[in-house]
């Protein structure tokens, strides 16, 4: 068991790991050695998510979420293949922690009669300053 927060742990039978080969400059490490770590975490597997953290999870994922329902995470920063899946099993963790949290409630508010007087009353002054810019006034 992994734990992201006091009550919640991600069951590890979830997990899935595939060492791949990284991309980019390197040498011959990059091209002899699989490195980089490919993590998939299932959603609906034996970890118990609530139903309002799994569908938050599921928005926050994004486009790393497969159509099996599985969260695909990458790590490939890292020449060891500790350190890529210690990575990625960070980014995993934080990623379900971030779905833990409520999304605050948005509360309507309404702007008043007088802020909306004072508004169309700066407006128009200000309107009433540019229309009087560039005027030659005549003095007889």
């Amino acid at each position: 068991m992994i734990p992201v927060t006091a009550s919640l742990s991600i069951d590890e039978r979830d997990l899935e790991e595939r060492f791949i080969r990284a991309s980019g400059p390197g040498g011959q490490n990059v091209n002899k050695v699989s490195t980089a770590v490919e993590l998939r975490f299932r959603l609906r597997g034996f970890t118990e998510l609530p139903e309002d953290v799994l569908t938050r999870l599921e928005k926050l994922a994004g486009r790393r979420l497969t159509l099996e329902g599985e969260i695909v995470i990458r790590a490939d920063e890292h020449r060891t293949q500790d350190r890529n899946r210690a990575e990625a099993q960070a980014r995993l963790v934080a990623l379900v922690k971030q779905a833990t949290f409520r999304p605050k409630p948005r509360i309507k508010t309404k702007i008043s009669k007088a802020q909306k007087a004072k508004r169309v009353d700066n407006k128009t002054r200000r309107g009433d300053i540019k229309a009087n810019r560039g005027r030659v006034r005549d003095h007889d």
